[in-house]
């Protein structure tokens, strides 16, 4: 499977950390964040990463190159000073994926999830992986009924970020700005969302106070 890793985004919440460097860069048990990414892929066997970049994404591609040190082969989709937003990356990138289901990570979460339990082939527009609803977000995304999505549920779980999707969910997007939660919402209501629910260790580093605490545990 190839994976993207989405590395584009401006990280405002993070700043004044990213001000002069990208949130993908920064330092997790003193390895960047978009490396223990990378590493975990390698690990399940993943050998081509597409990573969109954004502001600051000169110093990924400086930093990172084409990815032969770390064992992968990556390419870079540029997205320049203003970000497309989530699907709009996806959809920018997708000459990149090819024509099966691809892996899609955020480069700002921290976790041990293992990749090899993604699944290889869908059944669904996309598979996503849910986990414990964390304090920033206490209401969850989707609830998890028989290994499929609803928007509505007593025990709702949060969208982790990490997920297997088909290229054909994006075939009718229009290239430019465009979120994914829409996108997704949309599916979960036609029943065309599958899911896991995940236990181990995850976190969203979406603001300095929890860089410090990851930092912190690990």
């Amino acid at each position: 499977m190839i994976a993207m890793i989405l590395a584009a985004g401006r990280g405002e919440r993070m700043r004044p950390l990213t001000d002069t460097v990208p949130k993908p860069l920064l330092e997790v048990a003193g390895k960047p964040l978009i490396v223990h990414q990378i590493e975990a892929l390698g690990l399940a066997g993943i050998e081509r990463v597409v990573i969109n970049t954004g502001r600051l994404g000169d110093q990924i591609q400086s930093h990172l190159g084409t990815g032969e040190s770390l064992g992968v082969s990556i390419l870079y989709s540029e997205e320049g000073d203003e970000p497309l937003e989530t699907a709009g990356g996806i959809v920018k990138a997708l000459p990149l994926l090819g024509n099966q289901p691809f892996i899609v990570t955020n480069a700002d979460i921290y976790s041990d999830f293992d990749y090899q339990g993604l699944p290889e082939q869908l059944d669904s527009h996309a598979h996503l992986v849910l986990v414990d609803n964390p304090p920033h977000n206490p209401d969850g995304d989707f609830a998890l009924m028989n290994g499929r999505l609803e928007n509505e549920g007593s025990q709702r779980l949060t969208y982790s970020g990490i997920g297997v999707y088909s290229p054909h969910f994006f075939k009718d997007c229009a290239h430019g700005k465009l979120p994914l939660a829409p996108l997704l919402r949309q599916s979960a209501q036609e029943n065309k969302l599958s899911g896991q629910y995940f236990t181990g260790y995850w976190s969203d580093i979406g603001t300095p106070e929890r860089l410090i605490e990851v930092n912190y545990k690990t």
